[in-house]
């Protein structure tokens, strides 16, 4: 028999528009990129913008669009993008106390020099949810506070109300760890889910919610947040919504929902009710959601192998 596929983080491999992405920044093309990006649904968008972010060249090829024109939506949103991603690669992941006060001084230089621009943008295209995408991170690393992260995230969801890569960053914002609440937290991902369409990837969030907060907890409270029976029905019923419905697709972002399932198990230890979501990805490690561990791959592939034997897959 062949070998099993190599694991990869390389999430373009099942999104052939990210591969055609990836070439037209490469390629400093500006005409291909805008026809591709600008075609899509806004969600997709904004994840498109967001994953082209992260490719190094993005920054210049990016700078020089919003000085020829400022009010280029597409443009102000992938300068902004690609900002907070140097950013935060500056900060990097650690807590606070072994963040030098060097790396949050350019941290947050880099952040409100994003900011200023965002501001701008936001003024040419008031609509546009990429924009307002960028500026709940930027809100979120430079501390505005709740009440102005609910301003740019109603913003966000005027222009598209079930716009799931704004609602995840709306969710990392009122976790405890950024001034929020548990309580706030799970309401706003059950609502988010119930006014979505079944069938919609927004069940995730549900997953997502109960996955930060059993990871804030330790000891004692981590043992019966496993236990408790609430959060295995609240996470069966999200999944009968989203990704277990027969509407569920295999549009773009597919993979990480099913994958914030495969880790919410996982980290539960219900390793055999994991093991469908992980047989569904396959391959595909999800960064942005496997990421919360020192080694992604590692991680996914150690779940993923107890979850396949307890859940009696071969």
């Amino acid at each position: 028999m062949p070998a099993a596929p190599a694991l990869t983080t390389d999430v373009a491999t099942a999104y052939r528009e990210l591969s055609d992405l990836r070439a037209g920044v490469l390629d400093g093309d500006w005409v291909a990129l805008r026809r591709l990006v600008d075609g899509q649904r806004p969600a997709t968008r904004t994840e498109m913008i967001s994953y082209a972010g992260s490719l190094p060249p993005t920054e210049a090829f990016a700078q020089r669009q919003v000085e020829a024109d400022p009010a280029d939506g597409l443009a102000a949103a992938l300068l902004g993008e690609s900002l907070i991603v140097r950013a935060w690669d500056v900060r990097t992941g650690y807590q606070a106390q072994h963040v030098s006060q060097n790396q949050f001084r350019e941290f947050h230089q880099i952040l409100r020099g994003a900011e200023r621009m965002l501001i701008d943008a936001a003024a040419y295209q008031p609509g546009d949810p990429a924009i307002w995408y960028c500026r709940l991170l930027t809100a979120r690393g430079l501390q505005l506070g709740q009440a102005e992260a609910r301003r740019r995230y109603d913003r966000l969801a005027e222009s598209d109300p079930h716009h799931l890569p704004g609602q995840l960053q709306y969710l990392q914002q009122i976790c405890p760890k950024w001034g929020g609440s548990f309580d706030e937290m799970h309401s706003f991902a059950c609502a988010a889910m119930v006014a979505a369409p079944e069938g919609a990837a927004q069940g995730s969030l549900v997953a997502q919610a109960h996955f930060e907060h059993l990871v804030s907890l330790e000891g004692r409270q981590q043992d019966d947040y496993r236990r408790d029976l609430r959060v295995r029905e609240e996470l069966r019923e999200a999944a009968a919504r989203s990704v277990l419905h027969p509407a569920f697709g295999t549009e773009h972002g597919w993979i990480d929902a099913v994958s914030r399932f495969a880790l919410i198990y996982s980290v539960l230890g219900d390793h055999a009710l994991a093991a469908p979501y992980f047989a569904a990805v396959g391959n595909l490690v999800s960064e942005s959601v496997w990421g919360y561990f020192n080694d992604p791959v590692e991680t996914f592939d150690e779940f993923r192998r107890e979850a396949m034997t307890k859940g009696g897959w071969r």
